[in-house]
């Protein structure tokens, strides 16, 4: 079993045994605000190869390379000035943005899936203290194994990876429990490729210009959480519930009692009071718990699709989709 450390209590052992740890080439799992990451050296490839293998994800799926701050990205990627004002704006906090790669950069082809542009983000937190101290980008994509439910804390990361995991720094619950907003501007236009823990409103409230959607199905992968399945528990997921079928676990949001709740194996409610951001930061959390109750599925009841509502409903469409 992965050695679980408390940030909370002696943050500077966490971070000596992390940057030791990180600097042998072995993965670490660490705490952000958003959700828990599996972290390592964005310029080794020993250490990349080992993120690929230990989530069994495809290598085609770039990975998000986080940075001590503003002056760190810069030495790794081209700003154009609408990025740039973006970032002064919203780092840190829940944003990637994907810009393109500088020739110079050390940050390796491995975790930008041989692309020539790389989504960066700087974080928060004991995540921002490590990436200082390390003083090296770290490629971190979410702690669980891949196309499965984002971790929100550290013990969810461990009871995912076990053994295979040697340490797992524990800064408490994800404040956000949702992944990075990713923008990519292209020219004078902004894409969102993944709505996140960032509402693309405030974006474009603060650029005076719209967010595209990124509406093309089957689009190439530009940046994580594209993939057509993923954030999936092991029990099918039903959307849109208006009732909730025998054996069932019910997620359900606003309050609103279902039909047939009586009968279901967990009832649980993202956020009685109607508050987004509620939702979003107990969203993981109760897939896993439903997910353990052995549950023939899980049925969500509406969300709405306004503000974190988008990233929500992102996550859950990818859950119930089809799995190959």
């Amino acid at each position: 079993m992965a050695d679980i450390v408390d940030t909370r209590t002696d943050a500077q052992t966490a971070l000596a045994r992390a940057c030791e740890t990180l600097g042998r080439g072995v993965p670490v799992a660490i705490p952000t605000e958003t959700v828990y990451g599996l972290a390592a050296d964005a310029t080794d490839p020993r250490a990349i190869t080992r993120i690929y293998e230990m989530k069994g994800r495809p290598r085609f799926n770039p990975l998000i390379c986080h940075m001590a701050d503003l002056a760190m990205a810069e030495r790794h990627a081209v700003f154009d000035p609408l990025s740039r004002r973006i970032a002064e704006t919203f780092w840190p906090g829940p944003l990637t943005l994907v810009l393109p790669i500088r020739p110079e950069s050390a940050i390796h082809p491995l975790a930008r899936a041989g692309l020539d542009t790389v989504g960066i983000r700087v974080p928060t937190g004991i995540a921002s203290r490590l990436l200082a101290a390390f003083d090296r980008p770290l490629a971190a994509p979410s702690a669980n194994t891949s196309g499965r439910i984002s971790p929100t804390t550290a013990q969810h990361v461990a009871d995912d990876f076990g053994a295979k995991l040697e340490l797992v720094l524990d800064g408490g619950p994800a404040t956000v429990g949702l992944e990075s907003t990713i923008l990519k501007v292209d020219g004078e236009t902004i894409r969102l490729l993944r709505p996140g823990g960032l509402d693309a409103t405030e974006v474009e409230r603060v650029v005076g210009r719209p967010v595209l959607r990124n509406e093309k199905a089957g689009a190439a992968i530009e940046a994580p959480g594209m993939l057509a399945s993923h954030y999936a528990p092991d029990a099918p997921v039903r959307l849109d519930a208006e009732e909730v079928r025998p054996g069932e676990a019910l997620i359900r949001f606003g309050g609103k009692v279902l039909p047939g709740e009586a009968e279901a194996a967990l009832v649980l409610d993202l956020s009685p009071d109607g508050n987004l951001a509620e939702a979003a930061a107990n969203l993981f959390g109760f897939m896993k718990r439903a997910d353990a109750t052995g549950a023939r599925s899980i049925a969500f009841s509406p969300i709405p699709a306004t503000g974190l509502g988008e990233a929500i409903n992102d996550r859950l469409q990818r859950a119930a989709a089809p799995r190959s």
